[in-house]
């Protein structure tokens, strides 16, 4: 069992830059691959980023919207997965979950194995 837990959101002005952290419970965090997800009011999950598990050199991933102003890291010694982003848009602005799945993060939100409770993240223009 794996249990998720997000903090770091908060209001932003446009430009602006937030660290989001997930701190997951568990001896096993480094086989899992995390990731990270959003979801805007009225909108599907929508797929961010995702870092790979177990396993020598983690590799990183990211969905095209945030390529280049995001950037997601892990610390398996803290059990905890980052998401650093910078230049951040008023369309940044959503709910940021973390997600976690041992044999790679799913992009669709709820085929992954456990995720948390979400993080406010809102970027006023």
């Amino acid at each position: 069992q794996v249990q998720l837990v997000e903090s770091g959101g908060g209001v932003v002005q446009a430009g602006g830059s937030l660290r989001l952290s997930c701190a997951a419970s568990g001896r096993t965090f480094s086989d899992y691959a995390m990731g990270w997800f959003r979801q805007a009011p009225g909108k599907e999950h929508e797929y961010v980023a995702h870092i790979t598990g177990s396993g020598g050199y983690a590799y990183a991933f990211y969905a095209d919207s945030v390529k280049g102003r995001f950037t997601i890291s892990r610390d398996n010694a803290e059990n905890t997965v980052y998401l650093q982003m910078n230049s951040l848009k008023p369309e940044d602005t959503a709910v940021y979950r973390c997600a976690a799945r041992r044999l790679g993060v799913a992009t669709r939100f709820y085929d992954n194995e456990y995720w948390g409770q979400g993080t406010q993240v809102t970027v006023s223009s």
